[in-house]
């Protein structure tokens, strides 16, 4: 094994791979669904390597360069992630939500620091545990930040090794009920409370028209159709388009063929028996009046009309707070389904009162005429490129760097928002003006998955790995224990305040109250998991607001965690 660890010692690029490769596949691992995840994971196997190499005597240690990039990396992704709904939290609908997450929040930051201090845990542990016990892994980096910028000075006896080390092991013992636990809270948060959550969810889908989005992906069901019919109906016969129209608003003739001639559908165009007429509409309207027109023919000319799928993004700011179905009316109505919708970044239920909010993404398929005009009324038709706009990458790192370069004196010490809390900053703000003048500066999802993946997996590993050689001088069963019950309160009392405050205080509807607790801890695996317990997805009704919220404040907590 020395010959093993030598050759890793020699080798880091080999190393930190390797390190992060066995992270991916321990967290896929999983009991009755339940596992460590692969952020979590990489920490774990970092220390594990780095522990066992150093009772061998070889220290296994990687370049600071490289975790702090990745760190960087990490914390732009996550502004461009969280930038749309950060602001639209702000707005009046949005305040509740922003309140039980800012709530949530707080009380995981005090829990961690007073009982931190009551137990008398180790120099760094505060900024550990509430990293894993918020289940924010993006905290560890604002704690070490707060040693490295001097906020939060070394005690005597102890070393910045030894720090990085015990936040380190504070995040991986508290990480695991710190993930469980919450999911556990909020499946069952509305049965000790004595509240039926599936009946809740079944009020607000009759209310509001939500379908469960949890339902198969693809069936046979479409609500809008195009068919052909030849028009042999005399009543109809010799009416204008738009004069049809006038009678019949529920349907719109899109394309009318005249023997071997394609006529179009212009709104003065006079219909004539024997004309092959394609027919646009809901699949119950166009299976009424059967003899409207005439029989239903094949048509390949009729029907050859262009078909679209886009994504529209809304930045209309006349259309903020309509439902979708006050746009039945429209001239594109019938013409095209709404397939999915995004808000924040995360799937939004979609149903006929469903409010629009500026920036939300939906995703449309049907004529293409039409998504040109839904688009106009809506905002823009947003046709991502594959390829990241590295220009406005660059940009948006020097931007956030220089934010962080700014520096407040305070008392003895100066105080800034630091690389990593200017890099979030400007995440946001870049990913605002990408949403307004999309696409100008274009970074995929894909790309912005890889920037958060790959920069917190490697970070989470590199110091795993560092921390990993003087660890075992500071671990004992005791200090452990300590820590699992400081992480332990800290991630349990919070989600039932937030819960009481949401459901007694804001008259919150159970169902969209359970996401908006998983929305205040910033985790969407409870808002999943209670939307598979109550068999619906109103939950992620809640969600969107407070997990751009939480996801921000319980980042910058980290660095507070340490100097409080």
């Amino acid at each position: 094994m020395v010959a093993l660890f030598e050759f890793l010692r020699t080798n880091p690029f080999l190393l930190l791979f390797l390190t992060v490769g066995l992270a991916v596949l321990i967290g896929r691992l999983t009991v009755k669904g339940y596992g460590l995840g692969m952020v979590a994971a990489a920490v774990v196997v970092g220390v594990v390597l780095a522990t066992w190499a150093s009772t061998y005597g070889v220290k296994l240690q990687l370049d600071n360069f490289a975790k702090s990039l990745m760190y960087y990396l990490f914390m732009y992704g996550v502004g461009l992630r969280v930038g749309p709904s950060f602001f639209n939290s702000l707005k009046k609908d949005g305040l509740t939500f922003t309140i039980l997450a800012v709530v949530c929040s707080v009380l995981g930051l005090g829990l961690v620091v007073v009982l931190s201090r009551l137990f008398g845990l180790p120099a760094g542990a505060a900024g550990g545990v509430l990293a894993g016990s918020q289940t924010m892994s993006a905290a560890i980096g604002t704690a070490e930040m707060a040693m490295t910028q001097g906020a939060y000075q070394v005690p005597a006896g102890s070393t910045p090794e030894a720090v990085t080390a015990m936040i380190a092991l504070g995040y991986g013992i508290t990480y695991i009920w710190g993930t469980v636990g919450i999911i556990l809270v909020c499946k069952y948060l509305p049965k000790w409370w004595g509240v039926d959550a599936r009946k809740a969810a079944k009020e607000y889908e009759e209310q509001h028209g939500v379908p469960n989005l949890d339902d198969a992906g693809m069936t046979g069901y479409r609500p809008a159709g195009l068919r052909a019919y030849r028009l042999e109906n005399k009543e109809t016969a010799g009416k204008t388009i738009a004069q049809f129209r006038q009678s019949f608003p529920q349907y719109r003739i899109l394309n009318v063929v005249r023997g071997n001639e394609v006529l179009g559908a212009s709104a003065d165009l006079a219909m004539q028996l024997g004309d092959v007429v394609a027919l646009g509409g809901r699949i119950e309207d166009l299976t009424a009046n059967m003899g409207l027109l005439g029989p239903e023919v094949s048509d390949s000319k009729a029907l050859a009309i262009p078909l679209d799928q886009a994504e529209i993004l809304v930045t209309q700011k006349s259309v903020e707070g309509k439902a979708l179905k006050e746009f039945r009316h429209e001239e594109f109505a019938g013409q095209l389904q709404v397939v999915r919708m995004e808000r924040g970044g995360v799937p939004y239920p979609v149903g006929a009162d469903t409010q629009l909010k500026r920036f939300d993404v939906l995703f449309v398929a049907g004529l293409k005429s039409a998504v040109e005009k839904v688009a106009a009324v809506l905002g823009k038709v947003a046709r991502p490129s594959t390829a990241t706009d590295l220009l406005t990458l660059s940009i948006g790192m020097i931007l956030g760097l220089l934010i962080g370069g700014i520096n407040v004196p305070v008392g003895g010490f100066k105080v800034g928002l630091g690389n990593a809390g200017g890099l979030l900053l400007s995440g946001i703000f870049v990913s605002s003006a990408v949403s307004r003048l999309r696409f100008f500066g274009s970074t995929p999802n894909a790309a912005r998955n890889v920037l958060e993946d790959l920069g917190l997996v490697t970070f989470v590993g590199i110091v795993g790995i560092n921390a990993g050689a003087s660890l075992l001088a500071q671990l004992t069963g005791v200090v452990a224990l300590k820590i699992f019950l400081v992480g332990f309160i800290a991630s349990t009392v919070p989600p039932f305040i937030t819960w009481a405050l949401g459901y007694h205080l804001f008259k919150i509807n159970a169902a969209v109250l359970m996401g908006g607790v998983a929305g205040a801890r910033s985790h969407s695996g409870p808002a999943r998991e209670a939307a598979k317990e109550i068999n619906s997805s109103v939950p992620w009704v809640g969600f969107p607001v407070g997990y751009a919220v939480s996801g921000v404040l319980l980042t910058v907590f980290g660095y507070f965690a340490m100097i409080l």
